[in-house]
């Protein structure tokens, strides 16, 4: 690879394309103090952007592997390349994410993370939308990111941020667990 990192060849490819991402996953959790360990990266991007990086993640190394409506997921062809895992959304949700991102360096390279509120967002919408194995996964995450930021769970805005993005359900298993 003619990066030094995984994380060069990303911030290089954004570059290139004008593409602005937005960190989410296990590397978000961990920004905010929640350890978990990963075997991908994972970003939020336009929807309208992915045709701009596929091509040049091809041309790195990177095949596409699944890809549905509202994601996609490339698997590297070579040991170093981590799998790479898109989330898209519209232009106003992202936007709205972005506005409260935090600035993160891996590598010594720069990636926005989205604020502890829009992680636990896009986890409860992972819970209620997408596939139930990953459910457990995200409901760990999100009790972790509970504990390591003492996030107050019986507040009326914890909640309704719950029961917005989630179900009344996951806010129950959320306050069984903690």
């Amino acid at each position: 690879m003619k990066y030094r990192t995984i994380f060069h060849l990303i911030s290089s490819v954004f570059d290139r394309a004008g593409v602005s991402g937005i960190l989410i996953g296990a590397f978000a959790v961990n920004y905010y103090k929640a350890l978990r360990n990963t075997v991908d990266i994972d970003f939020l991007i336009r929807k309208d952007d992915y045709s701009k990086i596929l091509k040049l993640l091809e041309t790195k190394g990177y095949k596409e592997d699944c890809v549905r409506d509202i994601f996609a997921r490339l698997k590297g062809k070579a040991i170093e390349l981590l799998d790479l895992d898109f989330m898209f959304v519209d232009e106003d949700t992202f936007e709205k994410i972005m506005k409260d991102s935090k600035n993160m360096s891996i590598a010594k390279q720069e990636f926005k993370v989205p604020s502890l509120e829009h992680l636990i967002a896009l986890k409860l919408h992972a819970i209620k939308n997408g596939p139930k194995s990953r459910g457990n996964k995200d409901l760990f995450d999100i009790v972790e990111l509970i504990k390591a930021n003492k996030v107050a769970i019986k507040s009326g805005n914890f909640k309704n941020l719950c029961i917005k993005y989630g179900t009344g359900k996951i806010y129950n298993k959320i306050l069984e667990r903690i």
